[in-house]
């Protein structure tokens, strides 16, 4: 697990345009999983264009907080140990 902000942000610059997948924390026990491409990065949060067929909205954001703290897994469906932020 990445140890600092700008590690994370490194990482996921390295994935621009890729496919992903996005695990978020949404309340006790309950995880909500949305599909997308991963957009761009600034300094604070990343930006997931999400797939049209699955949600009901465009994009979404994160900060680089959220996986640090846990609150949201990614997974670029490549099983590489780097990948899983």
């Amino acid at each position: 697990m990445p140890t600092s902000l700008a590690t994370i942000k490194d990482r996921l610059s390295t994935h621009i345009g890729q496919e992903l997948m996005v695990v978020a924390q949404a309340g006790r026990k309950k995880t909500t999983e949305r599909h997308g491409i991963l957009k761009e990065t600034y300094p604070a949060v990343f930006v997931v264009d999400l797939d049209q067929d699955e949600n009901s909205f465009e994009r979404v954001s994160y900060s680089y907080t959220d996986i640090l703290t846990q609150n949201i897994q990614i997974d670029f469906g490549n099983n590489n140990e780097d990948d899983n932020q």
